[in-house]
């Protein structure tokens, strides 16, 4: 507004008429011209986000990162405040136990979310709960049992393990696999999401028609680290796919085994349905030297570029994934449910307005899904809630997979912990 040079008096008088006008009506003075208004309030919430580093979980961070374009930092003015576990979580659960509840210090915080849901994300939620039971606590892709997120959070989001138990080797065979090869180690297989998944695999495999191979590799989070576990997969891959053949479908558990795993897959041979926790961001770049820095946030323009590049390295047909990151859009998208639920646009027992909120960041795609069932009770969680998207194969499109069936039987079978 243009500042004026007028008496003193002239000024009290007009600015009383003008909050006499912002009080009966909408907001503007006799004439049509804006009221005056003291300075803008701040918000009236915060929402925190914990999210894995680059090395770790990058989709997960740069969901994050996209909260923070749209929304602002705390620091800033804005309403998200971000923050990252440590990269060995397992040794320093108590330092990613701290950086969730820390969060919980601030008074205008409303919701935090922490994705992935790594070991530790339980207990924090529950020490907050205590003494803040106002938060809205999500849990993006929990590592810890169904029955003990459940307890803490206001809601666990997962990938569907038990429906792409089945739906990845059917892909598979697609594909024309005749090997089904699944990477982990067992801190990974000790998880009831992952363990679970492994056995319907295999029984998924035999159905099928696939053998079903299972290798241990070093766990990431271990001593030999990420740079000592990313070097196995180098030096070992070559030989997993000379013992099995270029006909099979590899798949690992961890997203830090999954770039050199695709870089010696376009070396050697061998097939990729689609990563752990999918994305066109997961691997690929790194494994095909491609800059999407131009393209970041664009989703159809980077499945385009690597798209591009795997058909250029003899991969059509062969490597696929989701055409949206899981991580970036649980990550973002959680942020937003817990936006419009704090603004009263949502609810967070509505599995509806979650889609409509993961859908803000996945236009067109396809989700299925259901809450999660435990196999040993047959009780339904009200507060679990497991989801998949359709497989995009490069050179090829999309395969209709959530228009599959998945056999009730891979429903009940049992989590027996190796």
């Amino acid at each position: 507004m243009k500042k004026l040079i007028i008496p003193v008096v002239i000024v009290l008088v007009v600015a009383g008429l003008l909050v006499t006008g912002c009080n009966r009506s909408s907001g503007t003075a006799s004439g049509g011209q804006p009221a005056s208004s003291a300075a803008p309030a701040g918000p009236s919430y915060h929402i925190g986000i914990v999210t894995g580093t680059v090395s770790q979980s990058e989709d997960d961070l740069r969901g994050a990162e996209e909260l923070i374009r749209r929304y602002g930092t705390v620091a800033s003015g804005g309403i998200i405040q971000h923050v990252t576990y440590p990269d060995s979580f397992m040794a320093q659960q108590e330092t990613t136990i701290t950086q969730i509840t820390t969060l919980a210090s601030d008074p205008l915080m409303k919701a935090i979310i922490v994705n992935q849901g790594v070991p530790g994300t339980a207990e924090a939620f529950k020490r907050i709960k205590e003494s803040r039971p106002d938060i809205l606590l999500f849990a993006g892709e929990p590592h810890e049992d169904p029955l003990v997120i459940q307890e803490a959070a206001t809601l666990a989001l997962s990938a569907d393990f038990i429906s792409r138990g089945y739906t990845i080797p059917w892909a598979a065979k697609q594909l024309g696999a005749d090997t089904f090869v699944h990477i982990s180690f067992p801190r990974h297989m000790s998880y009831e999401s992952l363990g679970l998944r492994r056995q319907i695999f295999e029984a998924a495999c035999n159905d099928l028609g696939i053998r079903f191979v299972f290798i241990t590799a070093p766990d990431p989070t271990s001593d030999v680290g990420i740079a000592g576990a990313q070097q196995y997969i180098l030096e070992q891959a070559p030989q997993w796919i000379n013992q099995y053949g270029r006909n099979s479908v590899f798949f690992c558990t961890n997203d830090a085994h999954t770039e050199p795993l695709l870089r010696q897959l376009f070396t050697y041979g061998g097939m990729f349905v689609e990563a752990d926790l999918p994305s066109p961001l997961m691997g690929y770049p790194g494994a095909l030297g491609i800059d999407l820095s131009a393209e970041a946030g664009n989703f159809p323009a980077i499945l385009k570029k690597v798209e591009d590049a795997v058909i250029a390295r003899g991969g059509a047909g062969k490597f696929g994934t989701w055409a949206y990151s899981y991580g970036f859009t649980v990550s973002a998208g959680l942020g937003e449910f817990a936006k419009r639920i704090l603004d009263g646009r949502a609810t967070a027992s509505n599995a509806s307005d979650l889609y409509a909120a993961l859908g803000e960041f996945t236009p067109g795609a396809k989700w299925n899904g259901g809450f999660y069932i435990d196999a040993n009770t047959g009780v339904r969680a009200r507060n679990q809630l497991l989801v998949y998207m359709d497989t995009y194969v490069m050179g090829q499109g999309y395969l209709p997979t959530t228009e599959q069936v998945v056999p009730d039987k891979y429903y009940q079978i049992k989590f027996q912990q190796q």
